[in-house]
Formats: structure tokens, C-alpha cells, sequence
């Protein structure tokens, strides 16, 4: 089965896990930009790596017919330094014209800080004022519902967010009800040990639905599984899911969400449609 995958870090793989999605389905998929497993020491780090996301990586997906677009911000991990986001934020606007971007993100929190909220606010207002979809990182584990809850709640707070172009990532059972509920688009994540398994993501689609839900890897340098949507589509399959809603969840609402960025097509589809 075909399917896109929404986020993946690739810089942080080899060729060989490129070959690998392609050959299970993947067709294409976006790279929020990360924490790289240090913290940068200055915004020239991050024009190195913003050319990395937009020149290098979707060259290497399109040596296996995959379309790659990315996310581009300063990753939460990093954002307690607030002088060093103020000059990477001032850099973003030159990348955002790159024909694979398709948004800010994945902006968010990590320990839930004044710094993190404020840097998050900012990152908000350059996507606000560049008409830019935002994709979001969620806490992990303990922190979890407090910052999603601080999340929705700054979002909230700025009348010119629409939810429906705000995906709120690696959400769990105990988030994904406050997600939807206000209208915005979430991601369940499948990663082996800090987040959810395919049985896990099966169930919450069947307590929860499949209306504004994705699932992927987020494949990164830790443990994971770049090609795990199609153990997702395994177990749909063995629970006896008709095949239309598999489809729709790895396929048809990836498409439904990235089409609101112009920049985003398919292989064989026309030009998504604009905003």
C-alpha cells in the first residue's frame, strides 16, 4: 500500500532506510527540523542544516522516487536559549520560499519552560505572518499532558491560528481527545520505546476515529523503525479494517493536511491545491 510518511528525520539515516520505505510504499515525506543530539552553538549551525534539508536530503529521497519536503524552526530541545532563537528565527524567512518547505515546525516544548513557551509564541507569529502550516512536537512521557495542554492554550491565544492547519504530534491516549476536540490535525507517533506501538495506534484509531489523524515513524538517530507504517497497515489488516480506512489514514489524510502548502504534490498528482 502506498503511503506518505510525515515525519521522519533523514539526516539521521542511511540510504539504505530510503530503499527500504520505497520499497514498502512510501511515496513521500516531510522532515521537521531537530535536535541534532547536541545543542548548536550558533545560527550558522542552522543555515548548514536548513541547506541540508532543502538541497542534499531531497536529492537522496529522489534517487529512490520518493518526494521529500520539510519543516523548518528551532527544535524545542534548544529553545531555552532565547538569544540564539531570536537569530535563528531571523533566518528562516530566506528558506521558506525552498520549493520542499511546507511550514514551521516541529515547534513545541520539551521540559515545559518560560523560555520554550516564548520561543514556541515566536515561532507561531513567523508562521502567522508568512501564512505557513505548523507541525508540533509534544513532550515526552511525564511531560506529556501539561505541555500539550500549554500548547493548545498559546494557540488559543492567537486569534489568526486555524486549527485545521496546526498538526499537533506524537499525540497519546491521554492527549488525543484535547487535540481533536479543538479541531486541529494530530499525529500518533510509532517509535518503539518512548511512544506508541502499532497495537496502541490500532486502538486509539478505534476509540478515537481516523477523521484529522496520521501516523508515523519519526525515525531519528535513537531506536526506530523508519519503515513502521507498514507494521501500522499489518495490524489494521489483522483486525480486519477494510482496506479504504487503512488507506485513508497513510494516505488520503497526509494528503488532505500537506495539501494546504502549494508546494506539495504527489508523484502522478497535479499541484496540490493552493491555500
Amino acid at each position: 500500500m502506498e503511503y506518505i510518511e510525515m515525519h521522519a528525520h533523514m539526516g539521521s539515516r542511511t540510504t539504505d532506510d530510503y530503499e527500504q520505505m520505497a520499497l514498502t510504499g512510501c511515496v513521500a515525506l516531510t522532515e521537521p527540523a531537530f535536535w541534532a543530539g547536541y545543542d548548536r552553538l550558533s545560527a550558522a549551525a542552522f543555515v548548514a542544516y536548513f541547506e541540508q534539508l532543502t538541497d542534499f536530503e531531497p536529492k537522496r529521497a529522489a534517487k529512490y522516487g520518493i518526494q521529500h519536503y520539510t519543516w523548518l524552526c528551532l527544535n524545542p530541545k534548544e529553545a531555552e536559549d532565547r538569544t540564539l532563537a531570536s537569530q535563528v528565527l531571523k533566518i528562516i524567512p530566506d528558506y521558506l520560499d525552498r520549493p520542499n518547505v511546507v511550514g514551521i515546525g516541529e515547534i513545541g516544548l520539551n521540559r515545559v519552560t518560560r523560555n520554550e513557551l516564548a520561543t514556541f509564541v515566536d515561532h507561531v507569529d513567523l508562521a502567522m505572518s508568512h501564512n505557513q502550516p505548523i507541525l508540533i512536537h509534544t513532550p515526552h512521557l511525564e511531560d506529556k499532558y501539561k505541555g500539550t495542554r500549554v500548547i493548545l492554550e498559546a494557540l488559543a491565544a492567537d486569534s489568526r491560528v486555524t486549527p485545521g492547519r496546526v498538526l499537533v504530534d506524537h499525540a497519546e491516549e491521554h492527549t488525543i481527545p484535547l487535540i481533536l476536540e479543538r479541531g486541529f490535525w494530530t499525529g500518533i507517533t510509532l517509535y518503539p520505546q518512548t511512544k506508541v506501538s502499532p497495537g496502541r495506534a490500532a486502538d486509539m484509531i478505534e476509540v478515537f476515529g481516523s477523521d484529522r489523524v496520521c501516523v508515523a515513524s519519526a525515525c531519528d538517530w535513537g531506536p526506530s523503525v523508519p519503515a513502521a507504517i507498514p507494521h501500522f497497515v499489518l495490524e489494521m489488516r489483522r483486525r480486519g479494517h477494510p482496506e479504504s480506512l487503512i488507506r485513508k489514514i497513510v494516505y488520503e489524510n497526509p494528503i488532505e493536511f500537506l495539501s494546504q502548502s502549494p508546494k506539495f504534490r504527489v508523484p502522478g498528482r497535479a499541484l496540490a491545491a493552493t491555500r
